[in-house]
């Protein structure tokens, strides 16, 4: 018989094991509602200016439950973002510390909620939402599975913004080096000196740099002061 702690070692590989940051919040949010066992969930992602993103959210109800959140900019997600520590609301009914959004549950027949925040040493990520339709859903059995669970999503969703990122940044090299090539061949320039064509074109028009790449490789201009 499996142990709990196979099944959230296998459910880590799950989860390590989709392609990007979009997949590994899909799959994040399928497997928390199994796990934890709830009605439906969404993630809150932070962003600059702390502000967020409602994100992965399967069901409608979650969706514009996490949306509220933002519009509001309070609620058991953004708390227990600001506080690091898993946030439970155990009666939307009678919850007094967001008034605004908790009438917003009441309206989407919600009535209790669990936040875990998303996190590791390094970074902040956000925090996943956990609805269920009755007050009192969530008893200790389900936060110890959601706190553990999210320790395991956390990681995971940190390594797929890694990897996304690097991707990326490989992809923009690549161009970069595309635009490099067009320059030395119509201007019989080295490739130092075409570099510098593009990084001055990139400070002159306010644009970034591999922008300034994909015009000049698409259009074979560039763009104009």
């Amino acid at each position: 018989m499996e142990s709990e702690a196979d099944a959230f070692a296998c459910l880590a590989h799950e989860l390590h094991d989709q392609t990007n940051v979009d997949q590994t919040l899909a799959k994040m949010v399928k497997s928390a509602i199994a796990v934890v066992g709830c009605d439906c969930a969404g993630v809150l992602l932070t962003r600059k200016g702390s502000q967020f993103d409602a994100t992965a959210a399967i069901h409608p109800i979650a969706e514009k439950a996490d949306k509220l959140q933002i519009e509001l900019h309070e609620g058991p997600g953004i708390a227990a973002v600001a506080d690091a520590r898993t946030t439970l609301v155990t009666n939307t009914a009678t919850d007094t510390r967001w008034p605004h959004w908790a009438a917003g549950m009441r309206d989407l027949h919600l009535g209790s909620v669990l936040a875990v925040p998303l996190w590791t040493s390094e970074s902040t990520l956000g925090a996943l939402n956990l609805y269920a339709g009755s007050p009192r859903w969530f008893d200790t059995d389900a936060l110890a599975a959601a706190e553990v669970f999210g320790r395991h999503a956390s990681i995971a969703i940190s390594s797929a913004k890694q990897v996304e990122s690097l991707s990326q940044a490989i992809d923009a090299r690549a161009l970069i080096g595309r635009a490099q090539g067009i320059l030395m061949e119509r201007f019989a320039l080295d490739d130092q000196s075409a570099f510098e064509v593009l990084r001055r074109y990139s400070q002159n028009t306010n644009t970034k740099l591999n922008e300034v790449a994909r015009i000049l490789v698409h259009s074979r201009t560039l763009p104009k002061y």
